[in-house]
């Protein structure tokens, strides 16, 4: 029996795991999406296009792999209905031709779910957490609350009655908020995407991914967001509202902790974030916001700014630890490309010590950095194409970098392309 690979980000998400799930999936016979939802934006860019996908796994555009939305992710019909519209528009139809299957225990988002959220974060003011206001959080909430609605109730008779009760006590908790609303387009386009949702395959995710495995063949799990976001091990409560480690493929998909295979960590050259919450390397100045330009920081779903700063390994280390990382893939390393001396966070001063781990209350005392000068390389990454053409001052950050966190760093991106990708172990 094979066993399954997990691809996750390491550091607060945004670290180009679409383009790698991309550049990878030639490998697997499936990609199967483990946890999060449409809050997610993975960017793929080959053949002189963009693609944004938000809830379908990355594999999507090879049309020979089997792509999987896991129990674990929160689908809004309406998003993915538009997803799926707009890849049959530029010419790839994962419908059609029966490449794309659903968790049945998949829970769905509902539009007072999206309600919700932005209700709640209007009262929460100058301390809201920096959602995406897609719905995620009360949909996770109504998960482990036990009134969720999954793909699988689509099929039932009193579906309509189940949705209507579930409607109804949100209309309740919104009644508490000073928050108007009107829900008749929203409806209307939810249940003209839960018919056409019903069109795409059901299964029972855990049997599916297990018989795959079963048959020898080689299965991909596709994180979103990332490991410092993780609900249990993140910069709580900024968080996401699932567990984005390598334990939330197992329960994400079906499968048991002695089926997970190698696990690939990515993260970027230097460091993002979104929304709220500590940043210890965060450079809220020039820098920063040459970081951003360069690296066209904004997201890919929401259009927000990133705020942007230097590597933290310390905060690396902590997500290695926590996801048993075996293999390592740089992204971003040509947006360093123009500075003379780059830094990397080596440890952090925190409460008169200096400490080399995520502490727990990183919320109310952040940590100070103190970071190490590189030289940088101040050459042009994007053409090259194999590894002898890496500068010899890449190529000693990268040593650094596998030194201090003690994993290999297998794949280097050098530009958004596909073909922008080199093999370095």
């Amino acid at each position: 029996m094979t066993q399954v690979d997990v691809l996750l980000g390491l550091q607060w998400g945004d670290e180009g795991k679409g383009k790698i799930v991309d550049v990878l999936s030639p490998q697997y016979d499936m990609i199967a999406r483990f946890q999060g939802g449409p809050n997610a934006g993975h960017t793929l860019e080959f053949d002189g296009k963009k693609f944004v996908l938000n809830t379908i796994p990355s594999g999507i555009f090879n049309e020979n792999i089997m792509n999987l939305i896991g129990n674990g992710v929160v689908i809004d019909p309406i998003i993915l209905k538009r997803e799926l519209d707009n890849l049959k528009k530029a010419g790839h139809d994962p419908v059609a031709t029966g490449k794309l299957v659903i968790a049945r225990k998949a829970h769905l988002i509902l539009p007072t779910h999206q309600l919700l959220d932005a209700a709640n974060e209007q009262k929460m003011g100058a301390g809201k957490i920096g959602s995406t206001l897609k719905g995620i959080g009360p949909t996770y909430m109504d998960k482990t609350g036990r009134n969720g609605l999954r793909v699988g109730d689509t099929t039932l008779p009193d579906f309509k009655a189940r949705y209507t009760k579930l409607v109804e006590k949100h209309k309740e908790i919104l009644s508490h908020y000073e928050f108007e609303y009107d829900l008749t387009e929203k409806e209307a386009a939810f249940f003209e995407a839960i018919e056409f949702i019903k069109n795409i395959p059901h299964v029972d995710s855990e049997h599916f991914v297990n018989g795959y495995l079963k048959a020898g063949k080689k299965v991909l799990a596709e994180g979103a967001q990332g490991t410092l976001l993780d609900v249990d091990f993140g910069s709580y409560p900024f968080v996401t509202s699932s567990n984005t480690t390598t334990a939330g493929a197992c329960t994400g998909l079906g499968i048991a902790p002695n089926k997970v295979g190698d696990v690939f960590g990515i993260f970027k050259a230097y460091c993002t974030r979104v929304g709220g919450g500590p940043f210890p390397t965060e450079l809220d100045n020039e820098v920063g916001e040459n970081l951003r330009q360069i690296g066209h920081e904004f997201g890919a779903t929401t259009g927000r700014a990133r705020r942007c700063g230097w590597i933290d390994l310390p905060a690396l280390k902590y997500a290695i630890m926590l996801n048993g990382v075996t293999e390592l893939i740089m992204m971003k390393a040509d947006v360093l490309d123009g500075f003379d001396t780059i830094y990397a966070c080596t440890h952090y001063e925190h409460n008169g010590e200096t400490i080399d781990y995520m502490p727990y209350d990183i919320i109310s005392i952040e940590p100070k950095p103190v970071l190490k000068a590189i030289e940088g390389w101040k050459t042009d990454l994007t053409g090259i194409r194999s590894i002898e053409q890496v500068p010899s001052q890449l190529a000693d950050y990268i040593a650094f970098l596998e030194k201090e966190l003690e994993v290999p760093i297998k794949y280097l991106s050098v530009g958004p392309d596909r073909t922008q990708t080199l093999t370095l172990k």
